[in-house]
């Protein structure tokens, strides 16, 4: 079995996947009379559903893809000013859309718009401002939609009213949201791959360190979260899919691919047992708290499911299996805004799904459907070109 050195296609496969399974987990999280392991544990459970361990993975690939994204920017003679606009240009985009979207949690009745209102313009801003422009589109029509977008978002947040206890009436970056984590979790990760890039095992060590101020944080060595990364927790699963993505591209043309494999399996497994073994000293299992536990075993959950897309896309060549979710690993971004506009749309006009469909296996078939649904409608947005370039 050959594999192609310079870029396994797995990636965009894992990636479509896993944000499939991110909108179901999303979209099923309301449905009553289902086994509790689809859903996420309780915060002070030591325990983690399947849910749990969708999110890691994401962090996981987009580790993966940092050293093909930055690899292409270096060979097209990019420089550090162009490539580190570059990165922090991607981390502002997320940063913003976390910060808008979080803040729909505390949303108030008081605001002046109803909140589905809110929520699809503040939706519709980020595509106006961040839409994959066409090449010949006229400059001035493009940066007035863009300023339009600006100008849109500026209003939202101005006409924003919170129903929080505390933290004020404005909006609060509270927890920053998954799009907020994701932004300062590339942010740090792209920075310090883009300068050490050409020394695997100064990658590898500042694994190491992440993983170990992870795991002082929740075994209480380390009693202070640290600027910009906190626990640690989402950079250590970033990290740790920027060393396995650079590891198999240095090593592919040096090793044969079912020796890369196995190392990569193996890995996978140590990983997986360590985190059980650390569980009794690092606050137990918890995607809530983020702890140790949870991070090492869905990072070595999320490289053996590497591997097996590993032999079956890029050994086997079965990426078609695959084509109907395609466009989730090719606009992902997209794909993850979809839910708003289909949750607030339904929210709007009072749109309540029949209570068959809300609960058992039903309310599950439902979810995946949706779920697909959505990404196919992306599919269409792709040949219009309507799809964010993030």
């Amino acid at each position: 079995m050959h594999i192609p050195a310079k870029r396994f296609l797995s990636i965009d496969v894992f990636r479509a996947v896993i944000m499939f399974l991110m909108i179901f987990v999303n979209e099923v999280s309301s449905v009553k009379n289902i086994p509790l392991w689809i859903h996420h544990a309780d915060a002070n459970d030591d325990a983690m559903g399947f849910a749990d361990a969708i999110f890691p993975a994401f962090l996981f690939i987009i580790g993966l893809s940092i050293p093909l994204a930055i690899s292409n920017r270096v060979k097209q003679n990019d420089n550090n000013y162009e490539v580190c606009s570059y990165i922090i240009l991607r981390s502002a985009a997320l940063i913003v859309m976390g910060f808008f979207h979080v803040n729909l949690d505390t949303y108030g009745s008081a605001s002046l718009l109803p909140k589905p209102i809110w929520a699809l313009i503040v939706t519709i801003s980020f595509f106006l401002i961040w839409l994959n422009y066409p090449k010949n589109i006229n400059k001035f029509i493009k940066y007035r939609i863009i300023l339009t977008g600006v100008f849109l978002l500026i209003l939202m947040a101005c006409l924003y009213k919170s129903d929080a206890v505390s933290g004020g009436l404005s909006m609060q970056p509270q927890w920053w949201g998954i799009l907020g984590i994701l932004g300062w979790t590339y942010l740090v990760c792209a920075i310090i791959y883009y300068f050490f890039r050409n020394n695997f095992y100064t990658l590898l060590i500042g694994f190491i360190v992440f993983s170990s101020i992870n795991i002082a944080e929740h075994s209480g060595f380390l009693e202070t979260k640290l600027f910009l990364i906190g626990d640690a927790s989402s950079v250590t699963l970033t990290f740790g899919g920027i060393v396995v993505s650079t590891f198999y591209q240095k090593f592919s043309s040096k090793k044969s691919s079912g020796r890369l494999c196995f190392i990569l399996s193996l890995s996978g497994l140590i990983l997986l047992l360590s985190g059980f073994l650390m569980r009794p000293f690092t606050e137990g299992i918890s995607k809530i708290r983020s702890t140790s536990s949870w991070v090492f075993i869905s990072m070595g959950s999320a490289i053996l499911f590497l591997v097996i897309f590993i032999f079956f896309v890029d050994g086997l060549k079965k990426i078609n299996l695959f084509k109907s979710i395609r466009p989730a690993g090719t606009s992902t971004l997209t794909c993850y805004l979809m839910p708003y506009f289909y949750v607030y749309i339904l929210q709007l006009f009072h749109i309540n799904m029949p209570t068959i469909l809300n609960e058992g296996i039903a309310g599950i078939i439902r979810s995946l459907i949706i779920s697909y649904i959505l990404i196919w409608i992306v599919g269409k947005m792709e040949r219009k070109n309507l799809v964010l370039k993030i």
